[in-house]
């Protein structure tokens, strides 16, 4: 292993991986490869800063230490120690130790977590000398999956989830997270040149998503990483990627707009809009499902599941109230099994994703585009309600 030639895993959410492997190629990354909950590629460290700037769709981006069939705790000691994590990690690094097993015999967690510091810590002893490690600087998250026996070391490269774009201080009761909505978006062919509306805004996520698609606007802008701290990186590789990232960003006309019944919501939705920089972009009204009467061409949204938000009651009432609506072409994400049946025509296509843990189908409907314009957009009034 060396800095120029570094093997990535970039997190996915379950359903979304050719999408997320579909921008790696793209950004013209290496070797890409998708897996099971993660798309795999290669590069150097300004591949790790373009990766974590500019993934819409990752969760996080992991770097693959090292990787072998372990069936012992003496394995993986062995295993911990032999990889050169002195590459990244200096004297004075923190390293908390995360990790999961499934079917594996190493299942104790904890042990296993035990385990791979102690090993880590001997390998960093033997480097640098001394009898302990201060662990009093940067954070350097490494992790491990065991799964069927199979154990893989990572470095987290991230820190904080990259659904945490930076905008969203305050969600709603059940928000959709920010890197599924961006798949949607994308399984959707959405590019910024249709006009789009959200029925049931809620927060902003689609609108806001589809905003900064729109205008090319990298989703990692206003936040920070881990590695940008690391003292393996170089000082001016993150500006550097920032500075190219906003370079193209584009000032494309939207046609984004959206509706929640609830004010607070709607008010909510301007105000995360303004903080991700595309306030001027987006419309929202508070304004009932049956008072809708925009026919755009991409039609997008996240009705209540019946599970968190609302009762199964309200979450029929919810998909009766989108068949009275108009668009080119729609497309609904929700939990809720018998949305066919109450919305009451069968989707073109259906696909299992995740938001967070609940298991949801994206409902695909393809009818003919409007060519409609959407009103210019406008922030919501704190008085419209």
């Amino acid at each position: 292993m060396t800095l120029d030639r570094l093997t990535f895993a970039a997190v996915s959410l379950f359903g979304l991986e050719g999408v997320t492997a579909d921008e790696c190629r793209r950004l013209g990354f290496e070797n890409v490869r998708a897996d099971t909950g993660k798309v795999f590629f290669e590069g150097d460290l300004r591949t790790l800063a373009r990766a974590n700037l500019r993934l819409r769709t990752a969760e996080r981006v992991l770097i693959l230490m090292g990787e072998a069939d372990v069936t012992g705790f003496p394995e993986l000691f062995d295993l911990t120690r032999g990889l050169p994590w002195e590459l990244f990690l200096p004297r004075e690094a923190a390293f908390p130790v995360t990790g999961h097993s499934l079917s594996s015999a190493l299942r104790s967690v904890p042990d296993c977590q035990s385990i791979v510091k102690k090993a880590v810590v001997e390998r960093l002893k033997s480097v640098y000398g001394g009898e302990w490690l201060p662990e009093t600087g940067e954070r350097y998250s490494i992790r491990f999956s065991l799964l069927k026996d199979h154990c893989a070391l990572w470095l987290d490269t991230s820190g904080e989830g990259l659904h945490k774009r930076g905008y969203r201080a305050n969600a709603g009761i059940a928000p959709l997270r920010e890197t599924l909505a961006a798949g949607i978006l994308l399984l959707s062919r959405y590019r910024g040149y249709e006009s789009l509306y959200d029925p049931m805004c809620g927060s902003g996520t689609f609108l806001i998503e589809a905003a900064m698609i729109a205008r090319n606007l990298a989703p990692g802008l206003s936040r920070s990483f881990d590695a940008e701290k690391w003292i393996v990186m170089p000082e001016a590789l993150f500006p550097e990627e920032r500075k190219a990232a906003l370079s193209e960003a584009r000032d494309l006309p939207c046609h984004i707009a959206g509706s929640d019944i609830d004010p607070d919501m709607a008010r909510l939705s301007a105000e995360n809009a303004a903080k991700a920089g595309v306030g001027r972009d987006i419309s929202v009204r508070c304004l009932p499902m049956n008072e809708v009467r925009t026919v755009p061409d991409v039609m997008v949204t996240n009705p209540p599941y019946g599970m968190r938000m609302a009762s199964k009651s309200e979450a029929a009432a919810a998909a009766r109230g989108l068949a009275r609506l108009k668009a080119g072409r729609l497309y609904v994400i929700t939990s809720d099994e018998r949305f066919e049946e109450f919305y009451g025509k069968r989707a073109a296509k259906k696909r299992k994703l995740y938001n967070g843990m609940i298991k949801c189908d994206l409902y695909m409907y393809f009818g003919s585009p409007s060519g409609g314009v959407l009103a210019k957009p406008r922030p919501v009034s704190h008085r419209e309600n």
